[in-house]
């Protein structure tokens, strides 16, 4: 059965490659139905994957081989909440190791231009908490950091 609502993502004719990635770097996630293209469209050729259906990490998306005409931007992103440093480092090394790049405050982008926030749950609970003096130090410190160092944040929250 197909799912209500799903996620949409463009990409210029490699979108079986980036589910393919997502599926072996994410749990919970896989490469579903491949559409061919059943005749020539203004970006490919018959028979060329048109769209392709993945889960990444439980959620159902499809990716359309539209083009060029359009690219990811930092408006859209998968928030990534992490338990403890290894599975911070194995995610963010997997997105910036494999063609991608790496931005501020635990934002980083695939090599297909889509971006992910790897975000340690630690993080997101002392921004949350209700020691404001201490979610200040926290956020403070994060804005120093690209891939989050979580005993970085535990240090400041600590103060």
């Amino acid at each position: 059965m197909s799912p209500k609502n799903t996620l949409c993502l463009w990409y210029d004719g490699t979108a079986l490659e980036a589910a393919q990635f997502y599926a072996e770097t994410f749990p919970d996630s896989r490469v579903g139905a491949v559409m061919r293209a059943p005749g020539d469209f203004p970006s490919g050729r018959q028979g060329d994957v048109l769209t392709v259906e993945f889960t990444v990490m439980g959620i159902p998306c499809i990716g359309l081989n539209g083009g060029p005409a359009f690219r990811q931007t930092e408006a859209f992103s998968f928030m990534v909440a992490t338990d403890d440093q290894a599975e911070t480092d194995r995610l963010w090394n997997a997105i910036v190791g494999n063609g991608g790049q790496e931005s501020a405050c635990g934002w980083c982008k695939d090599r297909w231009g889509v971006s992910w926030q790897i975000t340690p749950r630690v993080l997101t609970d002392a921004m949350a908490g209700a020691d404001r003096a201490a979610a200040r130090r926290v956020f403070d410190a994060m804005m120093t950091m690209r891939r989050i160092d979580i005993a970085a944040i535990e240090a400041a929250r600590r103060g």
